[in-house]
């Protein structure tokens, strides 16, 4: 079993800046994947908008777009859709091979689940996750249990601005909070608190958590 992961700029052709954005977005990737190397094939762009990744487990593929989230500056947002399945590597003449098969078919369900939600009552959700039709109860639960952490995260991600972003990504790097506060130019008591009232703090536990199931 592997985890696929398809990628979207959240309204790429209203962007002034669509090659910023893009740089800015690998930028986000690159150093997610220094810092927390959790996928078996980074983030990478195929056609327009889009990039696709792997990663071995729901949980590495879970913390790796929570972390693409955080490390992102105001103004650049992606939808993620995990598809969690097999994957077949078909032999190409041209390029070597190509990725697809049931994973890819349920992450691109997923993403298309994210832009209904978005369009209806859930606006601030960006990750949904499926699982394909060959994946048994167990993996089905995992997924569902996934979906429910994510749609509460997301509405935490979604509101915060980019500084509250950064110190948390920052404390899940393992920065202290001393080393944030020079670096911010603001007090330690002042980056507790931002940490504290905007759900940053919750979501540091979360991606350890995550990590520890790595």
């Amino acid at each position: 079993m592997s985890v696929a992961v398809t990628a979207d700029i959240v309204g790429s052709r209203t962007l002034t800046d669509r090659g910023g954005a893009q740089r800015h977005l690998e930028g986000a990737v690159d150093r997610v994947e220094s810092d927390f190397p959790l996928s078996e094939r980074p983030l990478r762009p195929t056609v327009g908008d889009e990039l696709q990744g792997v990663y071995p487990t729901l949980a590495a593929a879970s913390a790796g777009v929570l972390l693409i989230r955080l490390a992102l500056p105001d103004g650049i947002e992606c939808r993620f859709g995990i598809g969690v399945g097999p994957i077949d590597d078909v032999p190409s003449t041209t390029v070597g091979t190509i990725s697809e098969g049931p994973a890819w078919w349920a992450a691109r369900a997923a993403i298309d689940t994210v832009h209904a939600k978005q369009s209806r009552t859930l606006p601030g959700v960006r990750t949904w996750a499926a699982a394909a039709e060959s994946q048994d109860a167990a993996v089905r639960e995992a997924v569902r249990l996934a979906n429910s952490g994510f749609v509460a995260r997301d509405q935490l991600v979604t509101a915060m601005a980019e500084r509250i972003r950064r110190i948390t990504y920052r404390r899940c790097v393992g920065d202290t909070q001393r080393a944030i506060a020079a670096a911010e130019g603001i007090t330690q008591s002042a980056v507790s608190q931002a940490l504290a009232a905007s759900g940053g703090a919750v979501l540091v536990d979360a991606v350890q958590t995550l990590l520890a199931a790595e």
